[in-house]
């Protein structure tokens, strides 16, 4: 099959408290609040989206704040995502290491892999991140007050998922979503779609004593790769469901349009389109200013309001 996926497009997460979210991605992390909406499945929870300016694909991190509903607290395991990680100039690792401690953040070195340079942070939900500090990223930041253009997260790096039995996985990723193997190390496999560029890049970790890992609080929901059109995830649909994977109908996620399914390994992944992207209900300069709903949430606009908690930006 013609290889359709062109990178990482977001991550999804749940998260737990939406003000204590909003202020580290933004205030700590510098990255734009690109996008502030409702989760279509619960309009009574947020769903932000963090990235560059644009939100460009391969820059997005989203959440779900989850706190007051009930949710408990997840457990990392085998299965999901375990760490998300970001992009930064190599030369910016001692600004990150500064800065972080100095707001609170516990630091941690994160193994060397494959010659690059990584700190490990958890965030206020128990999310693992990584920032990776390497030369070949000349996507455009976010830039803000506190954050400038040569410290910048860049985007997305890489996501790294605990594997049972990775041969399955392995086996998808390159054989059907047009992933190619361009690194191995002792427990780990690198993989990238796209070109060997951060924001193009999954590692595979195998993990055969490591229990399976329960979505929750503090959890990876979902991984999603980009490809250009609704024509080619079509595309991409009728393979998988050719090879006999479970894929959802096309859903319409106003931004982009996404379909879902399990990987062997068990992780959710989903395919999203680059169009028509974040502008579509919002002007570049105001991106991420108001609650944008979907047209069919626009009754509801008060009540959803009314529930959603309040955040102080």
């Amino acid at each position: 099959m013609d290889k359709l996926i062109r990178s990482l497009h977001h991550v999804t997460a749940t998260v737990n408290d939406a003000q204590q979210d909003f202020d580290f991605y933004t205030k700590v992390l510098g990255l734009r609040l690109v996008k502030k909406t409702v989760n279509f499945d619960n309009h009574n929870v947020y769903h932000f989206y963090y990235g560059n300016e644009a939100g460009v694909p391969g820059t997005l991190m989203t959440t779900f704040p989850y706190k007051g509903w009930g949710v408990p607290v997840g457990s990392h395991g085998a299965g999901q995502i375990r760490v998300t990680a970001f992009s930064i100039p190599e030369d910016s690792l001692a600004f990150w290491e500064r800065r972080l401690r100095e707001r609170g953040v516990a630091v941690r070195e994160a193994p060397p892999r494959f010659g690059e340079q990584a700190i490990a942070i958890t965030d206020p939900s128990g999310l693992v991140l990584e920032l990776v500090a390497g030369p070949n990223d000349a996507r455009p930041p976010w830039v803000s007050d506190e954050v400038d253009a040569r410290h910048a997260i860049r985007g997305l790096h890489s996501v790294a998922m605990p594997i049972r039995d990775p041969r399955g996985t392995l086996q998808l990723l390159t054989e059907v979503l047009g992933f190619e193997v361009v690194n191995e190390g002792a427990g780990r496999t690198r993989l990238a779609v796209g070109g060997d560029f951060p924001g193009h890049v999954m590692d595979v970790l195998p993990a055969a004593e490591t229990p399976a890992g329960v979505n929750g609080l503090g959890t990876v929901h979902h991984v999603a790769m980009a490809v250009n059109d609704g024509d080619e995830q079509l595309r991409m649909r009728a393979e998988l469901l050719r090879l006999g994977l479970r894929v959802t109908e096309v859903l319409d996620r106003q931004y982009f349009r996404s379909i879902y399914f399990r990987e062997p390994g068990g992780v959710l992944f989903e395919i999203a389109t680059v169009p028509p992207g974040f502008t579509a209900d919002e002007t570049l300069p105001c991106l991420g200013q108001d609650l944008k709903l979907p047209p069919w949430e626009e009754p509801n606009r008060a009540d959803i309001e009314s529930k959603l908690p309040r955040l102080s930006e």
